[in-house]
């Protein structure tokens, strides 16, 4: 890997590192701030919904406008935009206050992931091998992120969580402007050689991982609750609030993992088969989550930890394979609403499914939602033959 190449990773990894730390912060910190902001797991997981749709939903314009204003101005303008983000969510005086600025960072946020991938995909000699590190970055995010809101939280309180994430990219702005070469990029870019897009696989893939989506909303948004509330007999003495925090670290650390096997399987082995093979894997661990306790519980949560984030790094070299390199960044946009924008409001329905049956009842639930996943998975392997 070159010294460009390596940059490159840093500073995408990073920025991957702190969207996922940011966006699942929230469901670790309900617990702490119901106290300020008193309401139900159905409205909160709605409030999760609205921020996560509008994470999706503003991929399609990042992706777009990818080709027009390059990768590094996306990359700054989504830093500088979560951390003011971030500062409203610290500064707010309401329910109202909270929602918007959460909002908001769903919304700068949406920025990041079509441009990241988009440099990846067009500057690295080993597509799958960047994806892997990359998504490695990410479940650290997802591990870290909790951890760190619930630990700040406890000491000074859950706004000073939102402030550290904003000064936190305030660093990454400035370390993106000063080592980040707009001019290499671009000449990366150019030499790439061009092809056609396959349509039909793409629109099969993206249907596949709308309910890959809607199952990763559904189980990061209420597995801090679920593993807080159900491990009595482990860590028997900390609060629940805090066990929300460390046991979703435990699985996002798992998911690290993950995304460095898959990365490896992406290389080895057909993409499409590896794809399909996983999301197969999911299925029972997700329902067995419905209906354990306790150590296997938490043994369950770091099963799918591993094999459910093995399916990033592929899924993403999987576009990269299907699409033309010019409109990549609107393809990855694209991709990136259809699974998390749309997949978002599985937060919500399952805050409908937490109310009335009870958190255990969103893994299951979130299992069945991945048969038709298997279907047209099938369908994408049969388009991209």
């Amino acid at each position: 890997m070159s010294r460009f190449e390596k940059i490159i990773i840093s500073i995408t990894g990073a920025s991957h590192l702190l969207v996922h730390a940011m966006m699942l912060s929230l469901p670790s910190l309900i617990l702490i701030i119901q106290k300020d902001y008193p309401a139900g797991l159905d409205i909160y997981g709605f409030a999760v919904s609205l921020s996560a749709f509008l994470f999706g939903l503003g991929a399609i314009p990042a992706g777009w406008l990818d080709r027009r204003f390059g990768g590094r101005n996306l990359l700054i303008t989504y830093q500088i935009g979560s951390a003011l983000s971030s500062i409203i969510i610290t500064i707010s005086s309401s329910f109202l206050g909270l929602i918007i600025g959460l909002s908001l960072l769903g919304l700068f946020c949406s920025i990041y992931h079509p441009t990241g991938l988009t440099i990846i995909s067009q500057n690295l000699k080993s597509v799958s091998k960047g994806m892997g590190l990359h998504a490695m970055f990410g479940s650290l995010g997802s591990a870290i992120g909790p951890l760190l809101a619930v630990s700040i939280s406890s000491i000074f309180s859950w706004r000073a969580a939102y402030f550290l994430f904003a000064m936190l990219n305030i660093v990454m702005a400035l370390v993106t402007l000063l080592t980040l070469s707009k001019s290499k990029l671009n000449i990366n870019i150019k030499t790439k050689s061009n092809k056609k897009s396959n349509k039909r696989a793409l629109v099969y893939y993206f249907i596949t991982n709308s309910f890959l989506g809607m199952a990763y909303y559904g189980f990061t948004t209420f597995m801090p609750i679920h593993l807080s509330l159900n491990t009595s007999s482990i860590l028997a003495g900390l609060p629940k609030e805090l066990k929300a925090g460390i046991f979703p670290t435990i699985v996002f650390l798992s998911g690290m993992a993950g995304s460095f096997f898959g990365g490896k399987i992406g290389e080895k082995f057909d993409k499409r088969k590896s794809f399909t093979l996983i999301i197969f894997i999911n299925i029972p661990i997700l329902l067995i989550l419905g209906v354990v306790t306790n150590e296997i519980l938490v043994l369950a949560s770091i099963a799918l930890g591993i094999v459910y984030f093995s399916n990033q790094p592929i899924g993403n070299t999987l576009v990269a394979d299907f699409s033309d390199n010019r409109n990549r960044g609107f393809v990855y946009g694209m991709g990136f609403f259809i699974s998390f924008g749309i997949g978002a409001f599985a937060a919500g329905i399952s805050g409908i499914v937490a109310e009335s049956i009870g958190v255990h009842a969103v893994f299951p639930f979130m299992g069945v939602l991945l048969f038709p996943a298997l279907v047209f998975s099938w369908l994408m392997f049969k388009a991209s033959n």
